[in-house]
């Protein structure tokens, strides 16, 4: 019975969220966005309190820079250390 209990409670949750997926992706792809523009905001010459708290996160999200700077859309990247493109 839980079997039954549980698969039945997966459709009724994916059935509840289906209208909003589209709506929880696309904040969370500005959060991220934003997240970015924080950790890269001092390299691109925007003034950042946090830039030493966030300095050291910039190797972590190296990967994730260029689908960012795409989105934003500028066609090569805007900093001089970072080459991907």
């Amino acid at each position: 019975m839980t079997g039954w209990l549980a698969r039945l409670s997966a459709f009724l949750k994916a059935a509840y969220e289906a209208p909003y997926r589209r709506t929880m992706a696309r904040e969370a792809r500005a959060r991220d966005d934003a997240f970015m523009m924080l950790v890269f905001g001092e390299a691109l010459g925007v003034p950042n309190p946090a830039a030493p708290y966030t300095l050291e996160l910039m190797p972590v999200l190296h990967e994730e820079f260029h689908d960012w700077h795409l989105r934003m859309g500028m066609d090569h990247s805007p900093l001089e250390h970072v080459k991907c493109c």
